[in-house]
């Protein structure tokens, strides 16, 4: 095996990882969120962008608000797990960047000064962090279930504003009862990977 990672890693994250589609009802602290983040932050992204934006949806009347923008089949699942967390990307980004990229501060107006050019970079870029927080949480020893089932507009003016486009839904606990659905196929190496 090529592989540094411990095998047991390798099933935690990836192997035996599958999206949760039922849940206990054992909480997620916000500590284990933050441990959650302060891993994940360090995954790459393209000037340092680091567009992602989380909503925690924690509360009753906000778990409501959120369910009746839920697709028919999320509904349920999204209800009753213990943390629900709305990814979502942000346009406006670039305000950060002479923080983020202290070496090229001025990355802000020559690259980003446009919208539609933020708009894409940001969704590129917040994609790419909302893989890595799905791993992270699995680091967490939680599951995760990420879900795009949803009415996008609804979300993000009940949620977000005008300069964050949401991502996607995931919910996050313990694994409940008949959480996994059989694993779909995969791919192999010689249909993805090809060498010129």
């Amino acid at each position: 095996m090529s592989l540094v990672l411990d095998p047991a890693a390798q099933d935690l994250l990836f192997r035996e990882a599958r999206t949760a589609n039922t849940f206990t009802d054992e909480p997620v602290t916000d500590e284990q969120v933050q441990a959650i983040y302060d891993l994940v932050k360090f995954g790459p992204t393209a000037f340092n962008q680091s567009p992602l934006r989380v909503v925690l949806v924690r509360s009753a009347e906000g778990r409501e608000r959120l369910v009746q923008h839920m697709a028919e089949g999320n509904r349920p699942k999204t209800a009753s797990a213990p943390l629900v967390a709305i990814l979502a990307a942000d346009n406006e980004f670039h305000e950060e960047l002479p923080a983020l990229l202290p070496h090229f501060p001025q990355a802000k107006d020559v690259f980003f000064s446009e919208r539609p050019v933020r708009e894409s970079a940001a969704g590129l870029n917040a994609a790419l962090q909302a893989a890595y927080f799905i791993i992270g949480v699995r680091a967490a020893g939680l599951a995760a279930g990420p879900m795009t089932g949803y009415d996008a507009a609804g979300i993000q003016k009940e949620f977000l504003d005008d300069d964050h486009t949401p991502l996607m839904v995931v919910n996050i606990g313990k694994p409940g009862e008949d959480a996994w659905f059989p694993r779909s196929p995969r791919l192999s190496y010689d249909e993805v990977v090809k060498t010129v």
